[in-house]
């Protein structure tokens, strides 16, 4: 069968863009869908971006407030500021997903929704195509919850907080996962009022529980935070939403002028008749095996819509793998293991690998954990940011299965960590690597030092050392 085209794509996202330029560089015809207007995907346009954009912008603000103090009239002002900060930064970085680049590189765009019509071909807008090969890179969507009442309030999600110009007095936020925690304190330093639920017994519930601690303590300065709590219904009391919910069997509101609802992600699948393709979904999401392929062998999923780990970087990762095996026809699979993870928050959490009670289960008594308090390092000292925790677990032997800290700028100096252990050296190594002192990293190397103390210092070797520097030295 003659086909239109080597490779199709769908969505042009982190994943999608990753495997349409390397399909394209590696003489592949490729033709890409995009449904939306611009190329980017949620990332550039409602995600990382426009987050730590507004991240950012807040950190500025809430630095000026501490310093000097700020009128509602000078928060409103800074509010409209922060914000249009945003939408300029979404828009420079949109020139490096230009749809210009891509048509440079041979590959072709239809802006439309698509469907599949069956296993190699789609219906894209009125036109149909055939492709040897297909990649889903669909992405996905805020989850609205079933809370009685949430279609009659104009609440928000992270897909429209961004379009906000005017600064609320006060918000709600439904979840404390990522973006919930990200958004929530940034809104915080812009000098609104904001209320978190969480319907776990923490914040931040899939970092470690130490780690998630410091956070909740820290946030907990700048936003109230409900934990355990239920939310039953909303509704609008006054020109104002009114968020009901229940707690240890009482029952409980808040008010707010704004409701952001962050909750979690789901796989933008409903629209493309997976059905029609043969194409087994799981939990909503598109099921997929080691090397990425779909129940049809020919067809590929990444990033979001396929469940893994609902983050831009793996997304990328994900279309690396899928040139080698769909352009290349190599067979590589897909690991997660060594994926690091930020929340940017202030101070910054560092997440790679298993948490400690994820670890205890796995590794048992084989299992080291080291610690180092921000407290405990000059710089963070000579900084007055101390609240903070660097944890590394390793096996016996110094294998890192799990790495997690929070501190001003974490989600940079860690990544030395993940450094080490994807080139699968052993975590006392960092020991051998000299830091410029004092640099924030020290806080590491502090901690790589704790491996020897245990495994040499205190154990029976150092015994026979110090008899024979004492006999023969």
């Amino acid at each position: 069968m003659n086909y239109d085209y080597q490779i199709a794509v769908i969505g042009g996202g982190s994943g999608g863009l990753t495997v349409a330029a390397g399909a394209a560089s590696f003489g592949a015809s490729v033709a890409l869908i995009e449904r939306k207007s611009e190329l980017g995907g949620d990332c550039l346009h409602y995600g990382c971006m426009p987050s730590k954009a507004l991240i950012h912008a807040a950190e500025e603000v809430y630095q000026t407030g501490q310093l000097t103090g700020l009128s509602d009239e000078q928060y409103d002002r800074l509010f409209t500021q922060a914000m249009e900060k945003v939408s300029k930064a979404v828009t420079n970085v949109q020139a490096h997903d230009s749809k210009d680049r891509f048509k440079e590189m041979g590959v072709d765009i239809y802006q439309n929704e698509t469907e599949f019509i069956d296993d190699h071909t789609l219906q894209v807008g009125s036109r149909m195509i055939t492709a040897k090969r297909i990649v889903i890179a669909a992405g996905s969507s805020p989850v609205v919850p079933p809370i009685e009442g949430v279609d009659e309030v104009d609440y928000l999600t992270n897909e429209s907080i961004f379009s906000l110009r005017e600064r609320p007095e006060s918000l709600v936020v439904i979840g404390g996962g990522v973006i919930g925690l990200e958004l929530a304190q940034a809104m915080a330093r812009l000098g609104v009022n904001v209320t978190m639920i969480e319907a776990g017994e923490r914040i931040a519930g899939k970092e470690d529980k130490e780690i998630a601690s410091i956070a909740q303590k820290v946030i907990s300065e700048q936003t109230s935070i409900i934990t355990e709590a239920k939310v039953e219904r909303v509704d609008t009391f006054e020109g104002r939403i009114k968020v009901h919910f229940s707690k240890e069997g009482s029952k409980g509101s808040v008010e707010a002028d704004k409701l952001l609802i962050a909750v979690g992600r789901q796989a933008n699948t409903e629209c493309l008749s997976l059905d029609k393709a043969g194409i087994v979904t799981k939990e909503g999401a598109i099921d997929v095996d080691p090397y990425l392929r779909t129940s049809k062998k020919h067809i590929y999923a990444v990033g979001d819509c396929n469940g893994s780990m609902p983050f831009t970087h793996v997304a990328g990762m994900e279309g690396k793998v899928v040139v080698s095996n769909a352009v290349l026809g190599l067979s590589r699979k897909a690991s997660y293991e060594k994926v690091p993870w930020v929340v940017y928050t202030a101070p910054e959490i560092y997440h790679l690998g298993l948490t400690e009670e994820e670890a205890h289960e796995r590794y048992g008594d084989r299992l080291l954990t080291f610690k180092t308090k921000l407290s405990d390092n000059d710089r963070f000292m000579a900084e007055h940011h101390t609240e903070g925790l660097v944890k590394i677990l390793t096996t016996s032997r110094g294998k890192i299965v799990g790495a997690h800290a929070i501190g001003p700028g974490a989600g940079e100096w860690m990544q030395e960590v993940g450094t080490i252990q994807g080139l699968n050296k052993k975590f006392q190594s960092l020991s051998n690597v000299i830091h410029p002192y004092p640099a924030r990293n020290n806080a590491v190397s502090q901690t790589a030092d704790l491996y020897w103390r245990e495994k040499l210092f205190d154990s029976k070797i150092n015994q026979a050392i110090s008899w024979y520097v004492q006999t023969f030295r």
